[in-house]
């Protein structure tokens, strides 16, 4: 057990170093993931920075779609002990200011770099915890908290500078730790079949006003085995949201959304519509490290400082089979309208994905595809 400056700090929980995990899970993580929104849609990046404390790896990666290419850079190394300082080789995360301002830097690296500052428009949140298990085991048991904000500063990319602005970015972050499948894949040793999908649908918004939260995870039933959904004004106030029904409109011969109605209700029982469009997406399956990635799995041992680039033609329809079947992240632009007729026009992340089947939308099976349009 190693100590780290986190331990001159009264925050211990356990009686351990703060580095060091209460549980012997090999899946144990903390990290983050962030993603820059241009709410025009002229591009959108994903990136995060991961701990693995038993697996002894630190990771991150910085995704990229611009145009019709999604090109991604992942960074490793082996772990150490001095969270402050948050980096991998070029790759750095500073916190300056606690749940509010970030400063991100990566440096050149595979015809990548980056300068992003990070400013939350609104306190972070704490989300539901997030449970799933199998027969045998707890696959996923994860706190999290997100926040919206924006970004004010630059990507490029082989010369080609992107420039961010508080004004012309939107964005979502958030922090989690607990458990995950992460690293190498482990023996299976019997099969288990508890797994038979899952629906996702998350909408982290930014208005003028407030921020809006709704997660929902389904089975292939649609039994939602996670529900959360608030509104959380400027002046403090935190509003649940009830009643939620959402409607997918997915690309004919796909799974991949053009956008999403949601209806809910307030406590007064007053309805309140929500829409959102997707004005550009990643498929976080290329290269993040997320949903099925074959080209890179969060955790994995490297051998020492690792980095490599790889790239997707969204135009290849080998490649684009692949996407309906992952979460996808979308450059959100919403509108919500009250009972009252009043309406707020605001942009986010539009996250969603159908893994499986999902019989209320239609999915029978795990290759069905929407083969009509939405029902109205």
């Amino acid at each position: 057990m190693n100590l780290s400056p986190l331990d001159e700090y009264p925050i211990h929980q356990a009686p351990l170093p703060l580095t060091w995990p209460t549980t012997s899970d090999r899946n144990f993580y903390d990290r983050s993931y962030f993603n820059v929104l241009d709410r025009e849609g002229r591009f959108m990046a994903l990136t995060g920075v991961g701990y693995y404390p038993r697996l002894g790896v630190k990771d991150a990666y910085f995704v990229i779609r611009r145009g019709d290419m999604q090109t991604a850079l992942h960074l490793s190394d082996a772990i150490d002990d001095d969270r402050f300082h948050q980096n991998v080789n070029g790759y750095c995360l500073e916190v300056v200011e606690p749940l509010q301002q970030l400063h991100l830097t990566l440096a050149q690296t595979e015809g990548i770099s980056a300068d992003l500052t990070w400013r939350g428009l609104f306190p972070a949140a704490l989300e539901k915890p997030h449970e799933m298990l199998t027969e045998r085991r707890v696959t996923l048991q994860a706190c999290r908290f997100a926040q919206v904000g924006s970004w004010e500063g630059w990507i490029d990319v082989d010369g080609e500078r992107l420039e961010v602005s508080h004004d012309t970015s939107v964005a979502s972050r958030d922090r989690s730790w607990g458990i995950r499948p992460v690293g190498e894949a482990e023996p299976t040793g019997r099969p288990d079949a508890s797994f038979a999908g899952m629906w996702w649908l998350y909408l982290p918004l930014a208005f003028d006003d407030y921020q809006l939260f709704l997660i929902l995870q389904e089975d292939s039933d649609g039994h939602r085995s996670l529900y959360d959904c608030t509104r959380r004004w400027r002046d403090g106030r935190i509003e649940q949201l009830d009643g939620v029904r959402a409607t997918i409109d997915y690309r004919t011969g796909t799974r991949i959304p053009r956008g999403a109605h949601v209806e809910f209700m307030n406590r007064a029982g007053d309805r309140i519509q929500l829409d959102v469009e997707s004005k550009l997406f990643a498929p976080i399956a290329f290269g993040s490290g997320y949903g099925g990635d074959s080209s890179w799995a969060h955790g994995s041992w490297k051998g020492g400082p690792f980095a490599e680039r790889v790239s997707f033609d969204l135009t290849d329809p080998e490649v684009m089979a692949r996407a309906p079947f992952s979460l996808i992240d979308h450059v959100g632009k919403a509108v919500c309208t009250e009972a009252d007729g009043t309406v707020r026009e605001g942009a986010g992340l539009f996250e969603h994905g159908v893994i499986g089947p999902h019989h209320p939308s239609g999915f029978s099976d795990w290759t069905d595809v929407a083969a009509r349009a939405p029902l109205q």
